[in-house]
């Protein structure tokens, strides 16, 4: 069927461009993602893309038109076999469909719609659904057969398991960061120097050619420094590219408030990278989080950002031990069940919120503990579900207040579950300082099990 190729719209406030050249000719075969004409507008000259192959059958502007429209006609694609086009109908016929260059491509794997769409791992495209806000149940995932064959160990070594299982499985997979290696070192573990900016896109890059690259900050505060390549350059490479071109990428390192470094070492930055459509976002509690979620990051398609926490590292767990423990990405844990208040954290929060479960059962409130795991995709299901059994609901974060991600969880709440509150959400976090460098103060500043108790007793009204 004959594709029109429009004129495109290279940025929003563009309107009309010039066709400067065509560097293809009629009758000759196109295929996808090759460049096709130069169109000049007052700012660039750019290169147009055929988002299909075929023959380019028509060409209905010339070179050199100055002030050509965006979404005029410019040239028609005719598929394989196809007969040519009428030349008595220069503007083609109406019924040609239309598909602008560069543009995002729909995911048109399933015309199922939203309504009929299935719960569990046939929702083909769950990442859509998520983005409009939609509560579906989470992919499947029995942990329990994994649990049969464990080992203690503490988080640090279940994440390198996690990752040289995946590299023994996949030459493709490669790490790369400040001190991850003997100088010198292996081919696909690589010392890079100190300049975020500029290791990170040698990843995004490799990436875009079909590698898998984990890079690793050595804190999540100095991924500051190349968080142009991160968020402009990875995240939104597969709707910039049109769904032609994906960015299988893990970005790891420690995020939160170590103990004692100041406050350009210390943030949380989970509502950071959450906040960007095309990120997704996990924080590993134990070390079962640590290797599972590490390994469905590396064989994700998109970048994923790994927020591990320092104080976690040395902690132990009974971690499964078999290769293919996968965590899913968009899956929460109940860690503890409970009928009075659903309590919500993440990342070293969870350990905190388990302690403060503990006290609250000694006083006579039986808490549910829930470990989101992922960030983005959030596990709304699990949490909707659960506050619709205890009636009320208290997030943790060691983040701060604003826009974090106690913020969202509350937001979904009042949308989803607002006629089963009892009480209003209740949020724990960080004070709205920087934190402090004295670790006395440290922990004022930061959220601790007893705040979590006394959110809970609120909501409780204890």
């Amino acid at each position: 069927m004959s594709i029109k190729i429009l004129m495109p719209a290279l940025s929003p406030t563009m309107t009309e461009g010039n066709l400067s050249r065509w560097l293809k000719k009629e009758g000759d075969i196109v295929k996808a993602g090759q460049v096709i004409a130069e169109i000049e507008t007052d700012k660039a000259t750019m290169e147009v893309e055929a988002v299909d192959e075929g023959v380019l059958g028509k060409i209905l502007i010339s070179a050199g038109t100055q002030g050509v429209a965006v979404n005029t006609p410019i040239a028609v694609l005719l598929e394989e076999g196809e007969k040519e086009v009428n030349d008595n109908d220069p503007t083609v016929a109406a019924d040609i469909p239309c598909i602008p260059n560069a543009a995002p491509v729909a995911n048109t794997t399933t015309e199922t719609t939203m309504a009929q769409q299935p719960n569990g791992k046939e929702i083909a495209n769950r990442d859509v659904l998520y983005a409009q806000g939609i509560v579906i149940e989470p992919p499947p995932f029995d942990e329990a057969p994994f649990m049969q064959n464990t080992q203690a160990m503490q988080v640090r070594e279940a994440l390198r398991m996690g990752m040289s299982e995946e590299m023994r499985k996949d030459k493709n997979v490669f790490l790369l960061g400040d001190e991850v290696a003997e100088y010198n070192g292996p081919d696909r573990v690589i010392d890079s120097p100190i300049t975020e900016h500029a290791f990170t896109g040698l990843g995004v890059g490799a990436a875009m050619t079909g590698l898998k690259p984990i890079i690793e900050f050595m804190s999540m505060d100095f991924a500051m420094q190349a968080m142009d390549q991160i968020i402009n350059s990875a995240a939104k490479t597969l709707y910039m590219a049109g769904g032609k071109l994906g960015c299988p990428i893990v970005f790891r390192g420690q995020n939160g408030a170590p103990g004692k470094v100041g406050a350009q070492h210390s943030q949380c930055y989970a509502s950071w990278f959450a906040h960007v459509p095309g990120m997704k976002v996990v924080a590993p509690w134990s070390g079962a989080d640590a290797k599972g979620l590490m390994k469905a990051a590396i064989r994700d398609p998109n970048p994923v950002m790994i927020l591990e926490h320092e104080l976690m590292y040395g902690q132990i767990f009974e971690t499964p031990v078999d290769d293919e423990f996968v965590i899913p990405i968009g899956r929460a844990k109940i860690e503890r069940a409970g009928k009075d208040v659903t309590i919500v954290a993440f990342s070293i929060m969870v350990g905190k919120a388990l302690e403060a479960a503990k006290i609250l059962a000694e006083q006579g409130i039986d808490a549910e503990v829930i470990n989101l795991r992922t960030i983005r995709p959030l596990d709304r299901w699990t949490i909707i579900e659960s506050v619709k059994k205890t009636n009320r609901i208290v997030t943790c974060e060691e983040g701060w207040p604003f826009a974090g991600i106690g913020s969202e969880i509350a937001a979904l709440v009042n949308e989803h579950a607002f006629d089963y509150l009892d009480a209003p959400v209740a949020r724990v976090h960080a004070a709205d300082v920087p934190t402090p460098y004295a670790f006395n103060l440290e922990k004022l500043a930061t959220p601790q099990p007893e705040d979590i108790v006394t959110a809970v007793k609120k909501v409780c009204y204890r």
